[in-house]
């Protein structure tokens, strides 16, 4: 995947481009607190790693958007690399 990050300072605007792949996903949910899950989606390049953190609201929001849109994709392949580092 292709992670693309702009952050604005207060001089200037810092992008950031990385190419990663998707190492792990993680469901956190704790007993005590049941309504506070979150999807951790942990993701590790050559030169980047890093964790996107969401709600289960925002992960079903993205996959209600994704579904709406599925018919535009006509086709993919998946190219997995073996012993691909993590």
């Amino acid at each position: 995947m292709q992670i693309k990050i702009k952050k604005q300072k207060e001089d200037r605007t810092i992008r950031m481009e990385a190419l990663s792949r998707i190492a792990e996903v993680i469901i956190n949910e704790d007993i005590s607190r049941p309504y506070e899950e979150t999807v951790s989606i942990c993701f590790k390049g050559e030169d980047c790693s890093g964790i996107l953190e969401m709600s289960p609201e925002e992960i079903e929001h993205i996959h209600n958007i994704i579904k709406k849109k599925a018919h535009l994709i006509k086709g993919y392949k998946a190219f997995v690399e073996k012993d691909a580092p993590i």
